[in-house]
């Protein structure tokens, strides 16, 4: 019976995750969208969303954008989008909500899309909004290629 009791917490350490952001292996996960190694914190992503609550991990927040783009779900209210904050710099430990988080643009993101998450309005950020028309207007960057977008 002690051993059950002992037990008990460990096998639920072992239940996966349904909902929030969950931490990045940096430099060992790669991006869902273009592949490529996660290295850089400060321009992170996560999704968590659709019929399974699975979460994706991305290493800009353009690839973000376009990959839910591609979803049949990607009006959920349920859905989840997380972004690194800029400002937490190669910490990597402060997560915002995208939809309330506010983007400086000009930055070099690792897939070139030029934006980064911090948490305070400033004159040199936009609001989700602006920054998903932006990245959605421009388009997939030449590092992503157009049949990624339905993976996941």
């Amino acid at each position: 019976m002690l051993a059950l009791l002992v037990g008990a917490p460990l096998l639920a350490a072992c239940k996966p995750q349904t909902e929030g952001p969950e931490p990045i292996r940096w430099g060992r996960e790669t991006c869902e969208i273009c592949g490529m190694i996660i290295s850089e914190p400060q321009y992170a992503a996560e999704i968590r969303g659709g019929p399974d609550a699975k979460l994706v991990k991305f290493d800009d927040i353009g690839d973000a954008v376009h990959w839910l783009e591609g979803k049949e779900w990607k009006d959920d209210p349920g859905i989840e989008f997380w972004v690194m904050d800029y400002d937490s710099g190669f910490a990597g430990d402060q997560w915002l909500d995208a939809r309330k988080a506010h983007f400086r643009s000009g930055v070099v993101s690792p897939m070139d899309y030029g934006f980064a998450a911090v948490k305070l309005p400033a004159s040199d950020t936009v609001d989700f909004a602006a920054m998903h028309k932006a990245v959605l207007a421009r388009g997939l960057t030449s590092r992503c290629h157009p049949d990624e977008i339905g993976k996941g």
